[in-house]
């Protein structure tokens, strides 16, 4: 047998087998020599008979390989690590440190346990920590880390609702790919913290349900959660979509009810669509759309082609769905872009129907339409946080823009008509009081410009009702001495100075002028909240609520990234842990 010396630079089984250097440099890659006891082996890509000699003579080596081989061993090893990329072997704390950065990433990005087994990602790691004898943490240990982070998360939301006097929720119902029913409620508050306010929103719980979905048992959840979170005497309103068993459970809540404006509005053009004469142009778009999306392959690569000789980018048709928000109006703006492209290949090869003169003219009005409600839906289901403030001013901007003009064609008005008056009807369900005083509360729309000059009056009156109600709240829960002190900073003690106080407060941020539509509420109030004492109390109850339950059904999205095909099997315990800690973690690393 050759000296140890003599054994090459790579070998199997973690290099604990090297394979046999010839004399001329080259590699054997038949023999292998164990590092441990420098007997050789045959090696034909099969690493049974070097497992069993380890199990038999080298069990539980503990001590280093070098110190086990001698000095030659110790050269061995140092070469492999050099030729390989690879450093000194990590110790065992290293290795243990990796376990919680993994379940942070599991969490964090909703990949499955079974990444723990994935030899690829145990390679990646071992040229990471220069370590080739690396073992990735076992599930067991990386779901009990998960299941630590998660509590201790939880209790940070407790705290942070806890501080908060007032809180606001959304919720849904989601169906699972084994369909599974759950119902997701997210909370949403403003935390006064040294004086700046910090809005938070986030997960509470996605709970699966097995009783029947009706009005009584949604109406029994949401007390639930209400009741698990120790939330319910804070709650001032809860967002839902606009279907008949929420708005039927929102009568029995004792909560404020604020139906989604975004699944209202998406509603009526839906169905002003269907009533109006774009029925025929927008079925052959969906079949243009459909032919190129779903044809045959050469379809796409010839309608790229030609996209590429027009400086065009190659890009697909998108076709509407019916659950996708604005996609109709997408679907024409793709095929608008790109008629010169799919025209052309129908007038050379492909008996395919193209669009007329007359149906991209009907289509461009059609997008004029259109546009508003993208408008109204992007503003309000954006990214950041869109206050209820906001849907007051959004629908008189949508009704303007839907008003009927001389210039507009049949088809147009018919459009128009049928939209104003399935969102008439759509939006009596709007909770119009709450929303009226959540505008004025906000510096942007304060003004009240898009009401009547007695409907603003209305709603300043209303705002001084609330505002007198919170003062003298806020006295009856103080102790008998601070009662005293609060009663004589009002410079008298009689009711009619009282409320003449009030309406100095009131004039006092009437007063004051509106900021930009771009600037944000909550900093504004957060830096004259001791200006308005009072009035930053209702700000903060107000603004906190949101516009639509778009939060709710982002939580939905992401729950789909947990409950797959492949893990349709998942607990609901693991679902809600999953899906709120991921919520959670994202939350925090967006700050």
């Amino acid at each position: 047998m050759e000296d140890s010396e003599e054994a090459v630079l790579f070998g199997v089984l973690g290099g604990k087998f090297l394979f046999k250097k010839l004399p001329d440099g080259g590699v054997n890659k038949r023999v292998v020599l164990c590092i441990f006891c420098q007997k050789e082996f045959a090696y034909h890509r099969s690493s049974s008979t070097l497992r069993y000699h380890l199990n038999a003579k080298h069990l539980a080596p503990s001590t280093d390989a070098a110190t086990a081989v001698g000095g030659a061993g110790r050269r061995q090893i140092k070469q492999l690590d050099n030729e390989t990329g690879l450093g000194p072997r990590t110790s065992p704390s290293t290795s243990e440190k990796l376990a919680n950065p993994i379940a942070l990433w599991i969490a964090l990005d909703c990949r499955p346990l079974s990444v723990v087994e994935d030899k690829g990602l145990e390679n990646a790691l071992k040229i990471a920590t220069r370590d080739p004898t690396l073992k990735l943490p076992s599930r067991d240990t990386i779901s009990a880390i998960i299941q630590q982070l998660y509590n201790t998360e939880k209790l940070a939301k407790m705290n942070a609702l806890e501080k908060a006097k007032f809180v606001a929720l959304t919720g849904d119902h989601w169906t699972t790919v084994r369909n599974g029913n759950y119902i997701g409620v997210t909370a949403h508050i403003t935390v006064v913290t040294d004086g700046t306010w910090h809005f938070q929103s986030f997960a509470l719980t996605v709970l699966e349900t097995d009783s029947r979905h009706n009005a009584e048992n949604c109406t029994e959840r949401f007390l639930s959660v209400a009741e698990t979170w120790g939330i319910h005497q804070k709650i001032t309103t809860i967002g839902t979509g606009a279907t008949r068993t929420t708005m039927a459970a929102a009568r029995h809540l004792p909560f404020q009810h604020s139906p989604c404006i975004a699944h209202i509005l998406q509603r009526t053009v839906t169905v002003s669509l269907a009533e109006c004469g774009f029925n025929g142009v927008l079925a052959k778009c969906h079949k243009i759309a459909g032919h190129f999306q779903y044809g045959a392959e050469n379809m796409e690569e010839e309608l790229h082609q030609k996209q590429s000789r027009l400086g065009q980018e190659n890009e697909e048709l998108i076709r509407d769905i019916s659950t996708r928000w604005n996609s109709t109006l997408d679907m024409i703006s793709s095929l608008l872009k790109n008629q010169d492209a799919f025209a052309a290949l129908h007038n050379q090869e492909h008996n395919q129907d193209t669009l007329t003169p007359t149906e991209v003219l009907q289509l461009q009005r059609l997008t004029t339409v259109l546009e508003p409600c993208r408008f109204v839906t992007e503003l309000l289901g954006g990214e950041t946080y869109v206050p209820c403030s906001v849907v007051l001013p959004a629908l008189c901007h949508l009704r303007h823009t839907m008003e009927v003009s001389d210039n507009d064609s049949n088809d147009v008005v018919k459009f128009k008509t049928a939209f104003t008056k399935e969102f008439t009807q759509r939006t009596a369900t709007l909770n119009l009081e709450w929303l009226k005083v959540a505008t004025v509360l906000d510096p942007r729309f304060k003004d009240l410009k898009y009401l009547a000059r007695e409907e603003r009056e209305e709603v300043w009156s209303r705002l001084e009702a609330l505002l007198q109600e919170q003062c003298k709240g806020t006295i009856m829960e103080e102790p008998a001495t601070k009662k005293r002190l609060l009663l004589c900073s009002f410079d008298s003690d009689s009711d009619s100075d009282e409320e003449e106080r009030w309406r100095r407060a009131l004039n006092l941020y009437r007063a004051e002028s509106t900021i930009s539509e771009t600037d944000c509420p909550f900093q504004w109030w957060s830096s004259r909240a001791g200006t308005h004492s009072q009035l930053s109390v209702l700000a903060r109850k107000y603004l906190s609520s949101p516009a639509t339950s778009v939060p709710c059904e982002r939580l939905f999205s992401l729950a789909g990234h947990i409950v797959t095909k492949k893990r349709a099997a998942l607990s609901s315990e693991n679902v809600n842990r999953l899906v709120c800690l991921s919520n959670w973690l994202n939350e925090r690393e967006n700050k």
